[in-house]
């Protein structure tokens, strides 16, 4: 195996990490806002890295372009829902987690 191989093994790694936190950050948190935030912050970097790892084996610029492509509009996708999803929340009378 080569340096890149492992490289990539390891950012695969680090992604899979960001996945489990996300799913630990939705399951964990007690209101919608936190949930949202922390969805989509580690949902957002893990799925980058994972761009870059498959990118990063990949045998054609063309894929490693339509990867990169393809993040970029999951990205613009989740800021849109994340963003209605908390609007709803807040016209709908949702307040946020105070510890008392």
């Amino acid at each position: 195996m080569s340096w890149m191989d492992f490289l990539v093994i390891a950012l695969l790694i680090v992604s899979t990490a960001f996945f489990i936190v996300g799913t630990i950050g939705l399951l964990r948190f007690p209101d919608v806002y936190s949930r949202l935030h922390a969805l989509t912050k580690a949902d957002n970097l893990g799925l980058g890295i994972l761009i870059l790892a498959l990118a990063l084996n990949s045998a054609s610029g063309l894929v490693s372009i339509r990867l990169m492509l393809t993040w970029v509009l999951v990205l613009v996708a989740t800021a849109t829902t994340s963003h209605l999803i908390a609007r709803a929340a807040r016209e709908s009378g949702v307040e946020p987690w105070v510890k008392p």
